[in-house]
């Protein structure tokens, strides 16, 4: 009698797969633990083949007819998914929406500071969510709204395309930017170069003083002797 395997895992339905005793219909298709194909079989015989084997039947593909299922370690598969999961997410970048609100009488120097902020977004790869606010007696006039939005629209049009049209959502006017296909996103800063050290002036090697002149030969003296026999003393 073989006794059944417990299935191993959370029974709260938060696993993608069915395994072992989940697995309700009566025939599928088995993938080895080796890959080969074990043909079609029972449920319960495939749980049998994989019980003597230390693993577990979990199905893979359960839109199929009949549905296939592999046997494997189910515990490692788990792992080795989600740290494929972990390994992707850090990998993959983050799009960020920014909103920037406008008024329907916005003046030219405070457009022109937003539409400086809305590219610097799009530059670094996030969207832009651009929102004109209407008050009061505001709202009876929607073009406006719609001419602010079609003046970003068109200064941003180099590196900008429309995701969502200019649509109103109660006393608002929304419209989404998203940044163009090969749009790159702006270089991380780079810190400045240090500058270069001027070079130090040489210092000129002092001239050597110039040789003391020779003494001038003082006169040279001749003694002078008498010629001939010198008479005695008397």
């Amino acid at each position: 009698m073989t006794i059944a395997k417990p299935f191993e895992g959370p029974s709260s339905g938060q696993d993608q797969y069915r395994v072992n005793r989940r697995i309700r219909v009566p025939q599928v298709r088995v993938i080895g633990a080796d890959g080969g194909q074990l043909g079609v079989l029972d449920t319960s015989e495939a749980l049998r083949i994989a019980e003597e084997s230390g693993l577990d039947l979990v199905e893979v593909s359960p839109k199929a007819m009949p549905p296939v299922c592999k046997i494997m370690d189910y515990g490692k598969f788990k792992y080795e998914n989600s740290k494929k999961t972990k390994d992707a997410r850090k990998h993959q970048s983050t799009v960020t929406l920014k909103e920037i609100k406008f008024r329907p009488k916005t003046d030219d120097h405070d457009f022109d500071f937003k539409v400086k902020h809305i590219r610097r977004f799009l530059g670094e790869g996030n969207k832009a969510k651009l929102v004109v606010i209407f008050r009061g007696r505001e709202i009876v006039h929607p073009e406006t709204g719609h001419d602010v939005l079609k003046r970003v629209i068109e200064v941003t049009n180099d590196i900008a395309q429309v995701e969502q049209v200019p649509v109103m959502d109660g006393r608002r006017m929304l419209c989404i930017l998203a940044p163009r296909v090969g749009v790159i996103r702006a270089a991380q800063p780079v810190a400045a170069p240090r500058p270069t050290p001027a070079p130090q002036p040489t210092a000129t090697p002092a001239p050597a003083p110039a040789p003391a002149p020779a003494a001038a030969p003082g006169p040279t003296v001749v003694e002078k002797r008498p010629s001939g026999p010198t008479s005695p003393t008397k």
